[in-house]
């Protein structure tokens, strides 16, 4: 059997500004070509981006057609940085988040 490539999904990820109450936030999407498929904030960069690789996760498996059993226990191969791509084990299933100006420029480029 040959290993799959990755899926790939673009996200963004930005800090929202203070709410009533003071805290400060972070804003994530997951995106999956021009759906947007997860969405949500978290009050840490951190937790926000263990969301996002969560809702990746479940996504990935979704697409090849079965049940993620522990989504939330992903890894990104490589750590969230401006402008680029992570790559993310979810087990048996692998996925790549390229920010979305950056997969929209590159799709612009080709198209």
């Amino acid at each position: 059997m040959q290993p799959q490539d990755p899926y790939e999904f673009s996200y963004t990820f930005h800090a929202l500004p203070p709410g009533r109450l003071g805290f400060r936030r972070w804003r994530w999407e997951l995106w999956h070509g021009p759906a947007l498929v997860a969405a949500g904030w978290r009050l840490t960069p951190a937790h926000a981006e263990r969301a996002l690789r969560t809702a990746a996760s479940r996504m990935a498996h979704r697409l090849l057609g079965v049940h993620a059993l522990h989504p939330e226990r992903t890894e990104a191969m490589t750590g969230f940085a401006p402008h680029g791509a992570v790559h993310v084990d979810c087990g048996a299933v692998a996925c790549r988040l390229v920010p979305r100006g950056l997969e929209l420029e590159a799709r612009a480029a080709t198209g």
